[in-house]
């Protein structure tokens, strides 16, 4: 008989993040406070006060549904604190995971890759070697799901590797990657075609041979 198999538990993704906090003076577990920061701003809760009320409002049912030994929900300083030293895109990375298991991405869907600037991260913005923040999502069209995102900062890292990287990460098969005139290079097109997807990119002046051939057909 075929085992059932068993649905990813986000708890248990979010179990493997890095806690900053010392041991001594926990009252809370790391994945009860989050559990009750995402709650809250699924429900609409701005700011850790807001959070706060959120968890004093649902206090009974949050300490039935988490499991909470103390019989008491964290404080707002709790969660100011969570919010202000967790890693936002490794907990962002462990949510896509367990969404990507949960909605399955179909052969043949699209897949577009776009990577925009953050507008007032610039630093040194007289300087011709500016530093920026870029941001590059993976987009899944038809779902309207984004499948998992990155920061760049211009000065440390190049967009072109960290595509490559997301790509062979995500693990998806018979998809097929949109991407713009950047990303028109031959390491990009072999991880597409070796991860078994499909690819259509734009072709500019950055590869001017092909841009050429591209014109006289």
């Amino acid at each position: 008989m075929k085992q059932k198999q068993k649905k990813p538990n986000i708890i248990e993704l979010i179990r493997t993040l890095q806690d900053y906090r010392r041991k001594q003076g926990q009252r809370h577990p790391l994945e009860v406070v989050l559990l009750i920061i995402i709650m809250a701003i699924m429900a609409g809760a701005k700011g850790e006060r807001a959070i706060a009320r959120f968890a004093e409002n649902n206090k009974k049912d949050l300490i039935k549904a988490l499991k909470i030994e103390r019989r008491e929900v964290p404080t707002r300083y709790v969660f100011k604190g969570i919010i202000k030293n967790i890693d936002f895109f490794e907990l962002q990375n462990i949510f896509y995971q367990w969404a990507l298991k949960i909605v399955k991405i179909k052969e043949k869907d699209v897949i577009s890759v776009d990577g925009k600037s953050i507008r007032g991260t610039v630093k040194n913005s007289h300087d011709k070697f500016q530093n920026f923040v870029s941001l590059v999502s993976v987009f899944a069209s038809k779902r309207k799901q984004v499948l998992t995102t990155a920061k760049i900062e211009t000065q440390k890292e190049n967009e072109i590797p960290k595509v490559q990287e997301l790509i062979a990460m995500l693990d998806l098969k018979d998809v097929t990657f949109t991407l713009d005139a950047l990303h028109c290079q031959e390491k990009t097109v072999k991880i597409i075609k070796k991860t078994g997807n499909h690819y259509i990119i734009g072709v500019k002046n950055n590869q001017k041979k092909l841009n050429l051939d591209i014109k006289k057909l």
